[in-house]
């Protein structure tokens, strides 16, 4: 990879298709470093919104009058994660399988249990994610699980989950404590929904999970 970096005044820009900004580092203003060097190391943000970072090591060459340099690249980039599969941490969890819906359930105890059903190629779980990560990181005490439809099918078919995004309640011995389709303009609902559910209390039997529906199938 190759390109120009150009000395103006405090700042310095490095002209190539695939890069849009860098950054020296260490950091120090550009005409303190001295230009006679053979390697410097750069940060690279890549354009179009990915998010993503790239650290070269370059190799700089002084031009006659010092007005810019040539520059020869190489360097790795670190594949940010998709949106669906960022966490907000510990409370918010995947499911890959029935059997891990239900031993999450169960070990939840008297918690509150939220559970989203998603798509990855859904316009409406993706707008509505963020939103949703905010509000487990503001109640660490609520446990959320992440059901990805695709993935899980049949348990999904069984539980009667017919659009996308869709939420299911559960606590403890109550079992499901209500279910109902949700987008960003309507995120009160989930919120109304904590008010209602999050309630201080203690179940007076097991955890009761889906109850009596048989989410393996027939």
């Amino acid at each position: 990879m190759a390109g120009v970096v150009e000395l103006c005044s405090n700042s310095i820009v490095l002209s190539h298709s695939a890069l849009t900004s860098f950054r020296l580092s260490p950091k120090s203003p550009p005409r303190a470093a001295p230009l006679n060097q053979s390697r410097i190391s750069v940060e690279v943000s890549s354009g179009g919104g990915g998010g993503g970072g790239r650290r070269f090591s370059i190799a700089l060459r002084p031009r006659k009058g010092l007005s810019s340099l040539e520059v020869h690249a190489t360097g790795t980039e670190t594949e940010q994660p998709k949106w669906w599969e960022r966490n907000a941490g510990p409370n918010m969890i995947d499911i890959h399988s029935t059997q891990e819906f239900l031993n999450a359930l169960s070990e939840a105890g008297d918690r509150l249990v939220i559970v989203e059903f998603y798509g990855t190629w859904c316009a409406s779980c993706r707008a509505l994610f963020p939103k949703l990560c905010r509000t487990a990181v503001e109640h660490r005490d609520i446990l959320f699980l992440k059901v990805n439809f695709d993935e899980n099918k049949p348990m999904c078919r069984n539980l009667r989950v017919k659009v996308l995004p869709y939420f299911h309640f559960y606590r403890g011995a109550e079992g499901q404590l209500e279910s109902f389709s949700c987008s960003l303009a309507k995120f009160q609902k989930i919120k109304d929904a904590i008010d209602v559910h999050n309630t201080a209390r203690c179940s007076t039997g097991p955890p009761r999970g889906v109850g009596d529906i048989n989410l393996f199938g027939p």
